[in-house]
């Protein structure tokens, strides 16, 4: 609570129309009401709002992969690669280049045998044409086609995480507010009854220490609605952040919980049908199976010889009607061959660390595949059991709030103990703390079977 008090008092600072001011520069007031504050805020923020935004779960998360920026980036991360690609299958295409130079050798003259050529200022113009080919530029293109291949899957599982995410959280905030309506109603109650009991001892009917104790369940009771109606304010924001919004726009969602959390909606994808090729973390390690088989090929491939080609037109315009003598021919063509000889090893050692590097990467291949079949059973079974607890919590919730009706009723007409009165209220609170943890547990169950299996 004295945490709370001391970020409320922050807030003050950054809203200085809200709440209690402190008294001078040098003190703070010594009670602070923080559900009053807290209120006043959410006042505060509420008259800055930007506009409404209403969205089913399918309109939320089709919303957050149009507008959220990591998978932007990811998108980016995918045209990047399809640039790499580019440059290297450039590189292995005719090059050209163009270039002018001017000479000025000051009025020297040459000898030769015995006669003086002039060597005037002149401008040479020259166009080289080229070509480079090499089995590694070859195979240097194939990786960056898997590289574009993984970074596509790497953009598939940001947008499926970005999906499962946006459904937490929006149930998150369904919950939430189904709680606070709940405490909110217990809440009245235990204030209608509190007042009686007041009356009541107040006549002699009833004991003080009856009082005390509604008292003492109403402030728990307090503490509960505000530190939930926080939690709910922060599970909207965490919703923001997911659609890319500004904090100031008012979210309304329009699916319920008992539409998303129906039998079919959270069990329906147990009957899907299993393709471990349709899992990110498979392609992954498939392709980098196949970059390790390429790395293979390119360190094999420095044994192979290489080609350049090179075609030289030039033109030398001398800026003076001297009789010189010009040696340099129009037209040259260039070939080389690069062969390897001899490295001392290196490029043996290369291929040898790059087979080692593909059994690393084809042992790990094999353990992940081994691996999920396992993984998948244990998560259709997380997701029964999450299913379960959830209808089990969902039941309870119910049974306690009609005990807690019943108590209540049962205390006014002064045929239950105020003991009893707040053992009802704690039992419901307690349900309810089960309850959203079973919720919670249910749809990340659902949500981690949905990304595993990546049934489009």
């Amino acid at each position: 609570m004295k945490s709370i008090k001391v970020f409320v008092l922050g807030l003050l600072f950054a809203y200085p129309g809200v709440g209690v001011l402190a008294q001078n520069e040098s003190s703070f007031p010594q009670e602070v009401n923080t559900d009053t504050l807290w209120r006043k805020l959410e006042q505060v923020m509420a008259d800055e709002y930007t506009g409404d935004l209403y969205l089913s779960v399918a309109e939320a998360q089709e919303y957050a992969v149009t507008q959220n920026r990591s998978l932007q980036n990811a998108s980016l991360e995918v045209r990047k690669a399809h640039a790499q690609r580019w440059q290297t299958i450039a590189s292995m295409l005719p090059q050209a280049s163009g270039a002018v130079a001017y000479n000025d050798m000051f009025g020297y003259k040459a000898d030769f045998q015995g006669r003086e050529i002039s060597m005037p200022a002149y401008v040479n113009h020259s166009v080289t044409a080229s070509m480079t080919l090499s089995g590694q530029m070859i195979v240097a293109a194939l990786l960056n086609n898997l590289a574009i291949e993984m970074q596509d899957i790497t953009r598939e599982q940001t947008e499926s995480d970005l999906r499962g995410n946006v459904l937490e959280s929006y149930l998150s905030v369904l919950v939430l507010e189904d709680v606070v309506a709940l405490l909110d109603s217990s809440m009245n109650n235990m204030n209608v009854l509190a007042a009686q009991t007041l009356k009541a001892v107040e006549v002699g009917a009833a004991e003080q220490t009856d009082y005390d104790k509604i008292i003492v369940r109403v402030n728990s009771l307090k503490n509960s609605i505000g530190s939930t109606r926080r939690s709910l304010r922060l599970a909207y924001d965490a919703l923001r952040v997911l659609l890319d919004v500004d904090s100031h726009t008012q979210l309304h969602l329009t699916n319920t919980i008992a539409q998303m959390l129906s039998a079919e909606n959270a069990l329906g994808i147990l009957l899907e049908p299993y393709n471990i090729h349709n899992n990110f973390n498979y392609q992954l390690l498939e392709k980098n199976v196949d970059m390790a088989k390429h790395n293979v090929t390119m360190a094999g491939l420095a044994y192979v010889p290489s080609v350049t080609a090179a075609y030289v037109y030039t033109n030398k315009v001398y800026l003076s009607n001297e009789m010189t003598f010009n040696m340099q021919p129009p037209h040259m063509l260039q070939v080389n061959v690069n062969i390897p000889i001899w490295s001392s090893g290196n490029r043996a050692a290369a291929v040898t660390e790059k087979k080692i590097a593909l059994q690393e990467a084809e042992n790990t291949f094999s353990e992940t595949k081994d691996n999920l079949d396992i993984q998948y059973q244990n998560l259709r079974y997380q997701l029964v059991n999450a299913y379960e607890t959830y209808i089990n919590q969902r039941d309870n919730r119910d049974v306690t709030n009609r005990v807690m009706n019943n108590m209540t009723t049962k205390y006014q007409w002064g045929a239950a103990s105020s003991l009893e009165l707040v053992t009802a209220s704690n039992d419901l609170i307690s349900a309810q703390q089960g309850y959203v943890n079973a919720v919670l547990t249910l749809v990340q169950a659902r949500v981690a079977l949905e990304k595993f299996l990546n049934n489009k």
